[in-house]
């Protein structure tokens, strides 16, 4: 029978004991968190904290918290592993690079919109000579004078400087 992955008399050490070739306790700290089929998730840990100052911060963390700091460590070692110098920080500035991107193409798009709702609109309004007042104009150009308005009041933001050729010129 197994117990927490060790094997119940003889005792299978975490891979965390086996890694630093000691014997696995029955109390040991890594042992819920680094099992033994996982050898590679302690390895990239223990080449980035070090095996005593992760035992020192699981020891000092209350049991219900460890679970999300092993988590946490191992997604770090593995980001800094994969990029030593930045880390996580280097992922997290690439998804911020690709949100602005993405803001960016949106908000282009959306000018894009309402310049052919604009062109569609021109091209679809009456060509009225004379008076213009509320009073006179029918009811189908007081419904295009509210679409006109509701276009224009779209907000669009886009902090890029240097976006490329206008869409404007046609």
């Amino acid at each position: 029978m197994k117990e927490n992955g060790r094997k119940q008399g003889a005792v299978a050490p975490c891979a965390a004991c086996k890694l630093l070739r000691r014997r696995c306790a029955p109390d040991c700290v890594f042992a819920p968190y680094f099992p033994a089929d996982e050898p590679h998730k302690f390895a990239n840990v223990h080449r980035v904290f070090g095996a005593s100052n992760v035992n020192k911060m699981l020891q000092e963390l209350p049991m219900h918290q460890r679970g999300d700091a092993v988590s946490s460590m191992v997604y770090e070692a593995n980001a800094r592993v994969r990029d030593p110098v930045y880390g996580c920080v280097g992922a997290i500035s690439s998804l911020q690079q690709q949100i602005e991107s993405l803001q960016t193409q949106l908000a282009l798009a959306q000018a894009e919109v309402v310049h052919l709702r604009m062109r569609q609109f021109s091209s679809n309004a009456p060509n009225h000579q004379g008076t213009s007042s509320p009073e006179n104009s029918s009811p189908s150009s007081k419904m295009l004078s509210t679409q006109a308005k509701s276009l224009f009041s779209m907000d669009m933001v886009v902090d890029q400087p240097n976006m490329g050729e206008s869409l404007w010129s046609c």
